[in-house]
């Protein structure tokens, strides 16, 4: 009927098709999903490509119509209801029974502070995703995470309140020009942050303190677009405060890391990024030549992080037992 609309979308790698009214929205796509699989639309988060990336619960515009994602890639990234119920049983079910005991419980001296555990599972980077066309993927991998597992990265991060939805490595020669080499990019105010973690040259990566630096401005950038005083003044108190929680290394650079490069001292015209948003996305500064460099099947960025993402939730749900 003209009335209505199909909607496709994957979860867990399974396709699904909904038939809606012409004028339904994404809050009614929540809804059927949450009727159909039991899933709170607390829990749904949609990976939608090309251009929208990743809309959670409560929407951003909760009316946005159905009819405008036809033709779109849609994942629901989303656990399953038996998923969600193991992990409120489980802790009922792995409780040890009390017994009573003849000697007084000491008293703890130390005690885990519950409030940061759970603020650091809030504020943090949701996805990990090195390219996978690149050589060494799983090097680029591990760089990434040490930069989100970074004592002073987290604490800036639960002080400002940031989430970030993907953290990338950038490929050099995509963002390289005559003029200038960008070294990081914000996209959407923090749905997407990628870093140049590479040599130009692709025989090595960047050395971790300049890499980590770069970090600190694309933070700021989920705050202010433009690179204006308050920008600056909120780069250098993420800066300061990333230096001053650095209690694994002092603020130094350790010579036994894998990703230590005295070498890298920054190059003369490489800049951050341009600042400001269209379309949802940084414009660079400098001229608009670049030399962007395919990935093997053809896909374009965003739907390698679609890929990634989906592969990352099977992989989530072939490691429970």
């Amino acid at each position: 009927m003209a009335d209505n609309i199909t909607l496709s979308f994957s979860h867990h790698g399974t396709s699904h098709t909904f038939d809606f009214p012409s004028d339904a929205t994404i809050s009614d796509l929540a809804e059927r999903i949450y009727s159909f699989f039991a899933i709170p639309q607390a829990h749904q988060k949609f990976m939608i490509t090309p251009k929208l990336g990743i809309l959670k619960y409560p929407f951003p515009d909760p009316v946005l119509p159905l009819s405008s994602l036809l033709g779109k890639k849609i994942i629901l990234l989303a656990p399953l209801p038996s998923e969600l119920s193991s992990l409120s049983s489980a802790s009922v079910v792995n409780k040890p029974p009390h017994r009573a005991s003849k000697v007084k419980t000491a008293t703890p001296t130390r005690h885990r502070d519950w409030k940061k555990a759970q603020d650091e599972a809030t504020y943090t980077f949701g996805t990990i995703v090195p390219l996978p066309y690149l050589p060494n993927p799983e090097k680029s991998r591990r760089f990434l995470e040490r930069l989100r597992d970074d004592a002073g990265i987290k604490a800036s991060m639960r002080k400002h309140k940031f989430s970030v939805g993907v953290l990338t490595e950038m490929n050099p020669a995509e963002h390289t020009t005559h003029e200038s080499r960008t070294l990081g990019l914000n996209r959407n105010r923090g749905e997407v942050i990628e870093l140049r973690l590479r040599t130009d040259a692709y025989d090595g990566y960047r050395d971790y303190k300049i890499i980590r630096k770069t970090l600190c401005h694309e933070l700021a950038h989920n705050v202010f677009g433009e690179h204006d005083r308050n920008f600056w003044d909120l780069t250098n108190a993420i800066e300061k405060e990333v230096e001053e929680n650095d209690w694994q290394s002092g603020g130094h650079a350790l010579t036994n890391q894998e990703f230590y490069n005295p070498q890298d001292s920054g190059v003369e015209g490489e800049h951050m990024d341009g600042g400001g948003w269209t379309g949802g996305e940084f414009v660079l500064g400098g001229s608009s030549g670049s030399l962007p460099i395919p990935s093997p099947q053809g896909l374009g960025r965003r739907e390698l992080l679609a890929q990634a993402a989906e592969e990352r939730m099977k992989r989530q749900k072939d490691a429970k037992p």
